[in-house]
């Protein structure tokens, strides 16, 4: 997403902390400019008595960006593919990309896949598609994992990296697997379920201070997180201003852009069917050293153990990031999203996922807690309800 362009997540929300419907520097519709408008907006009916889900997923994060590489276990090459932060769906068929070339050079006959996360089900199919037989070890299948647990948007350089930390040749790397990925979520478009689709999304600002969070330390001092997005801005149309009265919030500014989401529930039941249909095989395992995986026999392993790895491969520059999501029971009429008082709405067909960002890009830094936390989750609901009126 761009400064001057598509408006990311962390963009989104800092324009709602400084009060303002647009981050400086984004575009807007210039002055006489029409107002395109859009459909009728249909009011989100957000009610704490609606939650039927919170989950917590800890994202895994590393300061020098995933980690794409090989080592060697006595005769097996492992190639490593994991540490995408925010952006594990985002990037997923990019960074397995990488992952599966390198893989493909041994011209194994077999490959095997740890984890059946996003990265994990992506790496997999995509070394089917390259002519070899995969079979995917892991504990769990995609719905248990940490990825089901995400929310759902296209946001490919969210936490993905640290500005002083990530190597000279990164942000091209990242550009890479960033339209890499676009392309390949692209062609999941208008299939049966849904699993890929654009929406509106609107940034909404009301000028109202901030409100500290009912729960949870507090965060720690700011990262410099790196920011790529303006290497993508041809990918996604620009933010524009929209009239405040032609909407259902309550609100002073409001700015509405285009997003891509994904539809997780069916987005992973479309992969799993993909990856059986090709005649993949799955294998409950948990692996405690890497030995084990050794022990395995395969020529050519790919790692897809997200946070698992700082345990699995001693890996102790992964940190984890917590998030949480809150379910509202899913209103098919709502086809929009919306950022306000760093709270975030995404309208995924399996329910309207809510999630507070209050603190930024710092908010569960660290904190490997994954017990949902209600409180945190009725909070944001009730922030979304101020944005609309009460029913008549």
């Amino acid at each position: 997403m761009g400064e001057r362009g598509q408006m990311s997540r962390r963009g989104l929300l800092r324009a709602s902390l400084l009060g303002s419907g647009v981050l400086a520097g984004c575009s807007t519709a210039p002055s006489g400019s029409s107002f395109e408008a859009g459909p009728p907006l249909v009011p989100i009916r957000a009610r704490t008595d609606r939650i039927f889900d919170i989950a917590v997923c800890l994202r895994p994060f590393r300061p020098a960006g995933p980690r794409v590489d090989v080592e060697r276990l006595g005769d097996t090459l492992v190639v490593h593919n994991y540490g995408h932060g925010g952006s594990g769906w985002s990037l997923s068929w990019g960074s397995s990309a990488r992952a599966v070339r390198v893989a493909m050079q041994a011209s194994p006959r077999e490959v095997a896949v740890i984890g059946c996360g996003a990265l994990g089900l992506t790496s997999a199919i995509l070394a089917q598609r390259a002519g070899a037989r995969v079979t995917i070890y892991a504990r769990e299948q995609l719905p248990l994992t940490t990825s089901a647990r995400a929310t759902g948007e296209w946001t490919p350089d969210s936490r993905i990296a640290l500005a002083d930390a990530a190597g000279p040749g990164f942000a091209a790397v990242w550009e890479e697997m960033a339209r890499t990925a676009f392309r390949a979520h692209r062609d999941y478009l208008g299939l049966p379920g849904t699993p890929v689709e654009w929406i509106d999304q609107y940034s909404v600002s009301d000028e109202t201070p901030q409100r500290r969070s009912v729960s949870g330390p507090s965060a720690p001092p700011a990262l410099d997180f790196a920011v790529y997005r303006h290497r993508i801005d041809d990918l996604v149309p620009k933010w524009r201003r929209v009239p405040a009265n032609a909407t259902p919030f309550k609100a002073a500014t409001v700015s509405r852009g285009e997003i891509m989401i994904f539809n997780i529930a069916d987005y992973g039941h479309t992969l799993l069917n993909d990856f059986f249909i090709a005649g993949g095989q799955f294998r409950r395992a948990e692996f405690q050293a890497p030995p084990q995986i050794a022990a395995l026999g395969k020529k050519v392993v790919i790692n897809c153990t997200g946070y698992g790895a700082r345990a699995l491969w001693k890996d102790e520059t992964l940190t984890p990031v917590r998030g949480q999501i809150a379910r509202l029971i899913p209103q098919p009429d709502v086809r929009y999203g919306l950022v306000y008082r760093q709270v975030l709405a995404v309208p995924r067909r399996d329910g309207i996922v809510v999630q507070s960002f209050e603190g930024g890009d710092m908010k569960g830094y660290g904190d490997a807690n994954e017990t949902p936390d209600r409180a945190e989750a009725e909070q944001a609901v009730t922030t979304l309800a101020e944005l609309f009126s009460p029913p008549r």
